[in-house]
């Protein structure tokens, strides 16, 4: 038996864990190696069609070698101002089309005011890259065999976030990186938690919608989730009464399971209760930015989660906000992972214009200083469970006054993992200022309260920028 510590450096080496499941490691000379990106030009650079002060390439990279004789290439489009260099870059992710990317949002008004180079990276989910309907299958058989998280999806999609800016500081003549900004939702943001875990040539990290603290979506080894959370999954699919949002929330949990494996897949291979146990953590560890908040505080680098209340790829929140109320993120209350509307997610956090503006300001003041990053704010509560009555009062160490707070609250929320979680409802009312930095309210809950859960929301806009920010999800009981 290997050693039980969970023995992680900066760059993940290789390490054993308890079970003998081990953290795969990224060889971190070979990342940054130019010569094996095997660089094939679709389109060398020119201008945008639409723009002409934007130019434009389109390349296929190899990201790695995933096991021997299996290689996996991805596209990457690189946008640049016509002229000039990008000392400052944001690595975001893209389809697979082999069509340069275009930007939009936050990112275009980046590229086109600030002269902030952009690179996209090709990332879908692991059963649509090639060999399609093939390589998620091989990936479970590799780790199954080798109990080994390099043959994971955070293991392949962190890679890809990295590779990618390996091509980029490749296009000498363009880019010149000083900063690096990775940013995505979803499977992208584990790809970005993951790059800017591993790589110190990332300086800031904006995962949306993507685990921080705890595994996404349930267990990597299905059948691993308590009973009765099991159970309650399968009576709310059951009670729904659109047959076309119950026929797609069932495609949505296919599709988390195509990227992983099941109890009985482990027990056919010989795996233990206890490594079935360990491998759920251990799956995610290379996104798991809360394990590494030291080492990337001394390395300098900036983080700001945004997350919604509702969203069960991101669960663990409370916890969150116990261990890590220093953590900058935009928890938005009721905010979703995003899906089909017939299914009931109809607050997809990812497509807010909140966020996308947050990305916009994060930047703002993570390349040029020209905005500051408003501190989390301190949260102090006084719940009168009797009298149905709460006090909220939240200070902001760093003297921030934001123009818009409110609070928000949840009663009797679901279990994370739960179906039923994603849609618990939030109520709102306005906090009123009442000191330098400080803002106040009471609010009155009506029902039977078992539990509380509490979120302040605040917008503060400067020098033409709106930050976003939110204290951690606080639960009263």
């Amino acid at each position: 038996m290997k050693p039980a510590a969970l023995l992680l450096a900066l760059l993940l080496p290789t390490a054993a864990i308890q079970a003998d499941i081990t953290i795969g490691r990224y060889d971190m000379v070979s990342v940054r190696d130019t010569a094996t990106l095997e660089t094939k030009v679709i389109a060398d650079w020119h201008a945008n069609p639409k723009d002409a002060s934007i130019r434009q390439k389109l390349v296929e990279i190899t990201v790695c070698e995933w096991w021997p004789g299996m290689k996996v290439r991805l596209p990457v489009t690189f946008l640049a101002p016509a002229t000039g260099v990008c000392t400052n870059v944001i690595i975001e992710n893209t389809g697979l089309q082999l069509k340069p990317a275009a930007a939009s949002g936050a990112k275009l008004r980046l590229l086109k005011e600030n002269g902030v180079g952009l690179v996209f990276i090709g990332m879908v989910p692991i059963d649509a890259m090639e060999p399609v309907g093939k390589l998620h299958l091989m990936m479970e058989e590799h780790f199954l065999q080798t109990k080994d998280t390099r043959y994971t999806p955070a293991w392949i999609w962190g890679i890809s976030d990295m590779r990618a800016l390996t091509a980029a500081m490749a296009e000498k003549e363009v880019f010149q990186p000083k900063k690096v900004l990775a940013t995505g939702g979803s499977k992208r943001g584990v790809a970005t938690a993951s790059a800017g875990i591993a790589d110190d040539r990332v300086t800031a990290i904006m995962p949306v919608v993507a685990p921080v603290i705890e595994s996404p979506g349930g267990t990597y080894v299905e059948g691993m989730l308590p009973a009765e959370i099991t159970k309650m999954n399968e009576e709310f699919i059951e009670k729904m009464k659109d047959p076309v949002g119950r026929e797609k929330l069932l495609v949505r949990q296919k599709a988390r399971s195509d990227e992983r494996i099941t109890v009985k897949m482990a027990r056919d291979a010989g795996w233990s209760d206890a490594e079935m146990k360990t491998a759920c953590n251990a799956a995610w560890e290379a996104c798991r930015t809360t394990n590494y908040l030291d080492v990337l505080k001394q390395r300098g680098t900036e983080i700001f989660y945004n997350q919604g209340s509702n969203d069960n790829v991101s669960p663990g929140l409370v916890e969150l906000g116990r261990q890590f109320p220093q953590l900058p993120v935009f928890i938005v209350p009721g905010g979703q992972h995003g899906g089909a509307k017939e299914a009931g997610f109809v607050k997809s956090v990812g497509g807010m214009p909140e966020v996308d503006e947050n990305l916009r300001a994060f930047a703002l003041h993570h390349f040029f200083g020209t905005r500051h990053m408003v501190a989390p704010p301190q949260v102090t509560t006084q719940w009168d469970k009797a009298a149905h009555r709460l006090a909220v009062k939240v200070v902001f160490p760093d003297h921030s006054e934001p123009q818009e707070n409110t609070v928000w609250w949840s009663v009797n929320r679901h279990p994370d993992y739960s179906i039923a979680m994603e849609f618990d409802e939030w109520a709102s009312a306005p906090l009123k200022k009442t000191g330098a930095g400080t803002y106040s309210g009471e609010i009155s809950v009506t029902g039977d309260v078992k539990t509380l859960d509490v979120i302040t929301v605040h917008a503060q806009e400067e020098n033409g920028s709106t930050l976003t920010v939110s204290s951690p999800e606080i639960r009263l009981e």
